[in-house]
């Protein structure tokens, strides 16, 4: 098993020191998901909410999310982000899936960034959509690809089961 990075030789949490590792483009996806209500759902889609239009605001949180990522996860290095994207898709009438991809030109990867991006632009529909609907579950906020960097590119497996 290899040591965790952000553990010196005495036990102590660090940051790693990233100063000497090479500016490559580094990129990763993330997701989550919220299950809500059908009824919920379809108010989403409308736009019948009166908070107003729930993927736009949670696109814009998810956006926030990811240049404030290394504010809200200590070790984390703030980074040039160079993109963000948040997208939303739908798995059958109750489930919405939110997609983060984040890219910047530097040291050290994005992945917390993508991971912080789509959690936040989950909680942020979770937020806009309570009144109506307190039984939302968040869920399945997991990496699904990274690349660039020393490790290069990883991507998770497929699963069989599609709420995993």
């Amino acid at each position: 098993m290899s040591k965790l990075s952000h553990i010196d030789e005495t036990g102590a949490a660090r940051m790693v020191d990233v100063g000497d590792k090479t500016v490559t483009s580094r990129t990763a996806v993330a997701e989550a998901t919220v299950t809500m209500k059908e009824g919920t759902a379809n108010l989403i889609k409308d736009n019948g909410l009166e908070k107003g239009d729930v993927l736009s605001t949670a696109r814009i949180a998810g956006i926030m999310a990811a240049k404030r990522t290394s504010d809200l996860i200590p070790m984390c290095h703030p980074l040039p982000i160079t993109s963000v994207k948040i997208d939303f898709s739908w798995q059958g009438d109750e489930k919405l899936i939110v997609t983060a991809k984040v890219r910047v030109k530097g040291q050290t990867g994005v992945e917390m960034e993508a991971l912080t991006a789509a959690s936040i632009a989950s909680l942020t529909v979770y937020d806009m959509a309570k009144a109506v609907d307190k039984d939302m579950v968040i869920g399945d906020v997991r990496l699904l690809m990274k690349d660039g960097g020393k490790s290069g590119r990883y991507e998770r497996a497929p699963s069989k089961d599609m709420s995993k």
